[in-house]
């Protein structure tokens, strides 16, 4: 029975406590065990399923590792067997022939198994879905694709019931490019990550790996179109964190956090996200460890040299961004380094809308050379808040566009379409669409422009164009002695949840990359050579607070009190 299954068994302890486990593992077991005991009105547990899955993961066996030599039956981990079940067992209580999932999320972090997990969910699907079904596996580059055929292949090597011996025929052809099934002549294949040329394939399932390393969301997509007329579709989306919080799989995650927390309404989503609910004390917390790594909790050996490797990276900064990232499942963003603001801390500031009529605002200027990013900031002090409300915007040449995603790895065309980005017709951007922007601001947003900031480089004949038309502006000077007060100043806002900006994702990426230098006298600012990528959205932000901070906050004829 299912309640005796180690998947049962799995998902109860995390339920009660007995295995420490994030919030969405938490949420994601309590969903199966409601299946599993009979609570759900639209889906059961194909018992018959697990019965026949069981069978044949005691026909393979294992290829390396502690558990060398035993099946995969008796080696597999709680938190992985809960995976293959919740995914492949779970199917519509009306009709037990077609499954609940199409799209399994898995986060977790090195060395936890996940390649050879998803190695033996294909071996399994080989043999289970329909004649002449494909599979496919997708990574940012080759090798890594490969990574799954290998797991695939070492397993069918060590497996006699599968690879065959003196009186059993081999159930498998491995080829350079492809491993078929020779039962049903189902078929998997690794693939290149491509821009372009991943459609018109016809999967039934398939595995994009290492999903948070691709610069946009196209192979997941690809894959998916192509299932359309699958009755039985599954895509696998796995990944550790990687440094960056803006790509594809961080997308997906945030999808599946709305669908367990039930904001979002989708059944086909199953998710098991390892991400710990404490991501400052890594330093300190085992839980943290506890809770991104579940293989660690069932192989000692596993733990001992992750608490090893926390030793290290704590003496070593260098090491850091790593283990953290990679060891922990959190998005490193330079704790004890030069990184500037924590993009989770921008997160929380964030709003649905700022309402900017009558408001008195002070703008801000980047405008670096015209083949380059440039960016404006608008600003504004709530007086009844003390919050500091803001808005910012990038302007790119258009005949650009392909080279900047490939050399960034930042899909700009979605920043595009979200209107915080514009690109300006030609191969370099147009300081006059600009200005034009920034003149049309007061009757568009229903606002009054009290200062305009700006860097001298590239920007006095703006200036002074902005000026004839009666608009003050005021030169920053960009030494650390100029900028260091509203670097700081928009750093406390933020760190104290006094600032609020709308959905801007090319502004957190700016902020992500912005690294800060100190001075000999401990003052910072946004250097944008040792910046990690664009910060000009950051800059032209702070040069904005500059002039609110000079003309409102350290005016000794303005009075305010923070509510």
């Amino acid at each position: 029975m299912i309640n005796e299954h180690k998947s049962y068994r799995y998902a109860l302890s995390v339920v009660n406590g007995d295995i420490n486990a994030p919030k969405y593992v938490i949420l994601q077991c309590q969903d199966f065990l409601n299946i599993a005991n009979g609570k759900s009105d639209k889906y059961i547990i194909d018992q018959a399923k697990v019965n026949l899955i069981d069978t044949l993961l005691k026909l393979m066996n294992m290829a390396k590792g502690l558990n060398s030599g035993d099946t995969v039956y008796n080696s597999i981990a709680g938190f992985q067997s809960f995976f293959i079940i919740a995914i492949l067992c779970t199917v519509h209580r009306d009709n037990i022939n077609r499954r609940r999932y199409e799209t399994a999320i898995l986060e977790i972090c090195r060395k936890n198994g996940k390649t050879w997990l998803i190695g033996i969910i294909f071996l399994l699907l080989f043999l289970l879905e329909p004649k002449f079904s494909k599979f496919y596996s997708v990574a940012p580059d080759g090798s890594l694709s490969r990574e799954v055929k290998e797991a695939i292949k070492e397993t069918i090597a060590v497996s006699p019931a599968l690879a065959g011996n003196g009186q059993i025929k081999s159930k498998f052809k491995i080829r350079r490019d492809d491993i078929e099934c020779l039962v049903n002549s189902n078929k998997y294949i690794p693939l290149n990550y491509s821009t372009s040329r991943l459609d018109g394939k016809l999967p039934s399932v398939f595995l994009v790996d290492e999903t948070g390393a691709l610069p946009n969301p196209y192979a997941i997509e690809a894959m998916r179109s192509g299932q359309l007329t699958i009755l039985n579709k599954l895509g696998c989306v796995i990944s550790t964190k990687y440094p960056t919080f803006n790509n594809p799989f961080e997308d997906e995650v945030s999808y599946a956090k709305k669908v367990l927390d039930r904001t979002v309404v989708d059944d086909k989503v199953f998710a098991l996200l390892y991400e710990p609910d404490n991501t400052k004390d890594w330093m300190t917390d085992d839980k943290i460890l506890e809770q991104a790594n579940p293989l660690a909790l069932e192989v000692p050996e596993i733990m001992e040299s992750l608490l090893s490797k926390r030793q290290v990276a704590i003496e070593v900064s260098s090491k850091r961004e790593n283990f953290v990232t990679k060891h922990c499942n959190i998005i490193y963003q330079g704790i004890g380094t030069e990184s500037y603001i924590d993009v989770s801390d921008l997160q929380e500031c964030k709003v649905d809308k700022i309402n900017w009529s009558g408001r008195n605002v002070y703008i801000g200027l980047d405008l670096s050379l015209t083949t380059d990013n440039t960016s404006y900031s608008m600003v504004a002090l709530d007086k009844q808040t003390g919050h500091i409300l803001a808005d910012s915007y990038a302007f790119i040449p258009e005949d650009r566009i392909e080279d900047k995603i490939k050399s960034e790895r930042e899909d700009y065309y979605e920043h595009i379409k979200s209107g915080k980005c514009f690109a300006c017709e030609g191969p370099t951007v147009s300081y006059n669409f600009i200005e034009n922007m920034i003149m049309e601001i007061e009757e568009k947003f229903d606002v009054r422009i009290m200062g305009i900031g700006y860097d001298r480089s590239n920007c006095l004949s703006t200036a002074q164009k902005l000026e004839a038309q009666g608009l003050p502006c005021t030169m920053v000077r960009q030494h650390s002695d100029t900028l260091h007060p509203p670097t700081k100043l928009l750093q406390e806002y933020i760190l104290n949840k006094q600032f609020e900006y709308e959905e801007n994702k090319l502004l957190e990426v700016n902020f992500q990359n912005a690294k800060v230098t100190e001075d000999t006298n401990l003052r910072k600012y946004v250097n944008k050579k040792k910046s990690n990528g664009k910060v000009d959205m950051v800059v032209s932000l702070i040069n904005a607070i500059y002039v609110l901070q000079q003309e409102e906050l350290l005016n000794d004829n303005f009075v305010f009190q923070f509510a």
